[in-house]
C-alpha cells in the first residue's frame, strides 16, 4: 500500500456540479423533478429528441462537446463484494478520470467518441491509493491492478434505422434512444448486458476466473439541464453522471470460483477547469505515471482492439508463467518476488 492519502470521494463537490445543482443523487433529484412540468416550452426546443441525430447530439452535449473540443471529468465511487448467504462487503473505494472528445463521420452517419480512462482502488477506510489489498475470504495479501484503460471509444450511429436496438454493427450505440424529462432535467438511461466467453477459462486460469463465461452489467443514468442542452450555444451541457457495474471477482482477488459478485457504483462529472478540480493526489498520481490521460486519445481504435481489465490480466499472467509460474499457482502474491 502506498502512503497517498487522498480526500474521501464521498466529500468531493466540483464547481460545476456546486452552480448546477446536480450534486444531489440521481434519486432525490427524481422525486423532486416527477411532477413538474418542463421549464422549457417543447415548441421551444431546438432539437427533436426523437430523431436519431438530434437525439445522438443531445447525450454528446451531456458526455462530451460537439465543437470536438476536449472535456475531462472525474468519478468517484466504491465497490463491495456481495457473497450468497453471507453478507455484503465494502472492499474498495474507487476514483476515476476521463478524457473524451466527438468527430462526426458524414459518410458513416455516425459519431466517433474518442475516449481515455482510468479507475484507482482506494483503501476503503484510509483511501489510500492501494498498491496491494489483503484479501479477506483468501487471507492472503495480492497486488492490484488498476483498471488503465488506454482507448475506451465508441461509435455512436444514427443512420442505421436500428434505433429499436441498443448495439450496432460496431459494437457502438444506435439512435435514438429513450429519454425522460422532468422540469429542467433531461435523463438517458442507458443499460448494457454482456454474457460471452471468458478469455480466461476455468481449466487453465483456476484461481484467476469464477467461470467459463463473462457475464457483466453495466447501468448508465446520464442526466443535465434541458435549457442548457436546448441552447444552440451550449455545445458542452452540465451532466451527471451514475454509473453502476454488476461483474464476477477481478482476476487479482484470487478468488477461483468462490460464489459471489462485485458492485461498482459511482457518480462522475465534467470538470470545467480539468485536472486541476482533481484531489491533489490523484492529480499527482497521475501527473507522475499516467499524464497522457488528461487527454482524450487521437488514434482511432474498435471495440475488438480494447484491452479489459480480463485481457490485461490474461496477458500478465501469461507473461509470468513463461518464466516459471504453474496453473493454478498465485500470480498476483505481495510482495512480488
Amino acid at each position: 500500500m502506498t502512503n497517498k492519502k487522498i480526500i474521501h470521494p464521498n466529500s468531493l463537490l466540483t464547481r460545476r456540479t456546486a452552480m448546477s445543482g446536480l450534486a444531489l443523487g440521481g434519486a432525490g433529484l427524481m422525486a423532486a423533478g416527477m411532477s413538474a412540468p418542463p421549464t422549457l416550452a417543447k415548441t421551444d426546443w431546438t432539437l427533436d429528441l426523437d430523431s436519431a441525430e438530434d437525439n445522438c447530439k443531445a447525450m454528446i452535449k451531456l458526455q462530451a462537446d460537439l465543437s470536438g473540443a476536449d472535456t475531462f471529468g472525474g468519478f468517484a465511487g466504491d465497490v463491495w463484494a456481495m457473497v450468497p448467504n453471507e453478507g455484503n462487503f465494502h472492499v474498495f473505494n474507487t476514483y476515476g478520470i476521463g478524457a473524451s472528445h466527438v468527430e462526426y463521420r458524414p459518410a458513416e452517419q455516425a459519431w466517433r467518441f474518442y475516449h481515455r480512462e482510468a479507475l484507482l482502488y482506494l483503501d476503503p477506510q484510509t483511501n489510500e491509493i492501494l498498491d496491494s489489498w489483503y484479501n479477506p475470504f483468501t487471507e492472503q495479501r495480492v497486488e492490484v491492478l488498476h483498471i488503465i484503460n488506454e482507448h475506451v471509444n465508441r461509435y455512436y450511429e444514427v443512420g442505421s434505422g436500428d434505433g429499436a436496438n441498443l448495439r450496432n454493427r460496431k459494437g457502438g450505440i444506435n439512435f435514438p434512444r429513450p429519454y425522460e424529462v422532468h422540469g429542467d432535467n433531461l435523463l438517458f438511461r442507458v443499460s448494457f448486458y454482456r454474457l460471452e466467453d471468458n478469455v480466461m477459462p476455468r481449466k487453465d486460469y483456476p484461481l484467476h476466473s469464477q467461470s467459463d463465461k463473462y457475464q457483466t452489467t453495466e447501468l448508465w443514468g446520464m442526466m443535465g439541464r434541458l435549457s442548457e442542452i436546448m441552447d444552440p450555444n451550449v455545445t458542452s451541457a452540465s451532466c451527471m453522471t451514475s454509473w453502476s457495474r454488476i461483474a464476477g471477482w477481478l482476476p487479482f482477488m484470487e478468488m477461483g470460483d468462490r460464489p459471489g459478485q462485485m458492485v461498482y457504483h459511482s457518480h462522475a462529472y465534467k470538470m470545467d477547469d480539468g485536472p486541476a478540480e482533481l484531489p491533489d493526489n490523484i492529480r499527482a498520481f497521475f501527473e507522475k505515471d499516467y499524464p497522457e490521460y488528461f487527454e482524450s486519445p487521437r488514434e482511432w481504435s474498435t471495440d475488438a482492439e480494447r484491452v479489459s481489465t480480463w485481457t490485461y490480466s490474461k496477458n500478465l499472467i501469461d507473461k509470468r508463467r513463461a518464466v516459471g509460474l504453474k496453473a493454478g499457482e498465485t500470480a498476483f502474491s505481495w510482495p512480488q518476488t
